[in-house]
């Protein structure tokens, strides 16, 4: 019999690893795992989201939460696993220029703003935690975008977005005080490099371990979506799936017992510091440990207008994955 193949799509993170050398496979198919970023790229294509979401390119994909979210939710033939590969805090990527008098979140009301996308997941998380964090309404702010929205949406009333020109980037228009800040995963790089920028929490690692503690998670930002085709002719791919990415978790934890295994010279002390720090699993996978962030990103997006009304969690997910 022959075994059908499963085109897998992610990014090269050290929790993939045990997928792009073999060390993890699935039982009943093979894994054809492809390296793919989201950004533009001559190696790879980029642009992963948009492959998956809009030309149903793989069987299974890391794609942005927010967009498999409003994708789901708009009909489109689309389920996921809980397993979710990306997480960031988003008090880490409010970025502003070095001589901007912008010293506190309440500082950014009526500022411009620019973020890749209004739906991109760290774009939601950040405007979310801003408002109900920080006292910082997004309503209260011009938002500059860099891109189309990946999913369409209707834009809730008063909300003003500005498309930037074409062939501007965002971090040259924060160098030039054309926004006034900026919020990106990546640090910006300006004419000058990265050295005009400055995170807007000075002590973004004392930030985010409060928001840590005060809620208990790292917020996620990507999770595994997969063809509903895919999953409706392989049943067991679900399942499979969600085991090979257990595994590969677990690999990925014993890499760190090397001290040498980064280029970081401290890498052991530093992954011992934040077991103390940020104590708890920061990566659950399956819903019952994720239920409170997936709960509070919902809320931040039905108030942000990309969702009508918030979904249940059993309608993002197989049934399978209800009790995991």
């Amino acid at each position: 019999m022959i075994r059908p193949i499963i085109t897998l799509a992610l990014s090269v993170y050290d929790r993939h690893i045990p997928f792009f050398d073999g060390t993890v496979a699935i039982k009943d198919g093979d894994l054809k795992v492809l390296a793919v970023g989201e950004a533009n790229s001559l190696r790879d294509g980029g642009k992963r989201h948009h492959r998956m979401l809009i030309d149903q390119e793989f069987d299974a994909c890391e794609v942005s939460l927010s967009s498999y979210i409003m994708a789901r939710s708009q009909g489109l033939p689309f389920t996921a696993i809980p397993v979710f590969p990306r997480r960031l805090f988003s008090q880490s990527h409010v970025w502003v220029d070095n001589g901007s008098s912008i010293g506190a979140p309440k500082d950014l009301i009526g500022r411009k703003i620019g973020v890749i996308t209004f739906q991109t997941t760290l774009s939601v998380q950040a405007k979310g935690d801003l408002q109900s964090e920080y006292g910082v309404p997004w309503r209260d702010v011009h938002w500059h975008v860099a891109a189309e929205e990946p999913i369409e949406f209707a834009a809730p009333q008063g909300l003003v977005l500005y498309r930037i020109p074409a062939g501007k980037k965002l971090a040259d228009m924060l160098e030039s005080r054309e926004i006034d800040a900026l919020i990106t995963p990546r640090p910006p790089i300006g004419t000058k490099g990265t050295a005009k920028f400055r995170r807007l929490f000075a002590d973004s690692r004392g930030e985010e371990r409060r928001y840590f503690h005060s809620h208990g998670f790292f917020p996620i930002m990507h999770v595994i979506a997969l063809k509903e085709d895919s999953a409706a002719l392989y049943p067991w791919m679900p399942a499979a799936l969600s085991e090979a990415f257990y595994q590969a978790q677990d690999i990925c934890q014993s890499y760190y017992a090397d001290p040498n295994w980064t280029m970081l010279a401290w890498t052991r002390q530093l992954f011992e510091e934040e077991q103390k720090s940020l104590a708890g699993n920061l990566w659950p996978i399956g819903l019952l440990g994720n239920r409170n962030n997936l709960d509070r990103f919902l809320e931040y997006m039905v108030d942000q207008g990309l969702l009508s009304k918030k979904p249940r969690l059993e309608e993002l997910f197989p049934p399978a994955f209800a009790d995991s």
